[in-house]
């Protein structure tokens, strides 16, 4: 019973990303991109967590899941850093 609400739960996980997709195509500004960016990285990280529920496995899902985490941090840092300097060059 558990397994199969965790592999629904996977489904919608994979069909909200697929609607941060959407923002990240569409969206009118370079923000609304780097938040579809991030939600998708965040549904990510929770879908690998399913993922390690469903096989049992959970330690190693958890390694790859902080690895992950920690990488799209940098990447929002990176992001947020390059946003900064381009504001700075307008002025």
């Amino acid at each position: 019973m558990s397994s199969i609400f965790f592999q629904s739960m996977a489904i919608v996980i994979a069909l909200s990303m697929l609607l941060s997709l959407i923002r990240v195509l569409k969206g009118p500004t370079s923000f609304d991109r780097l938040t579809g960016i991030a939600l998708i990285g965040t549904k990510t990280i929770v879908l690998i967590l399913v993922l390690g529920i469903v096989k049992n496995q959970i330690s190693l899902y958890i390694d790859i899941a902080l690895t992950y985490a920690v990488i799209g941090f940098i990447g929002s840092l990176i992001f947020a850093k390059y946003f900064e300097n381009k504001a700075e060059d307008h002025q």
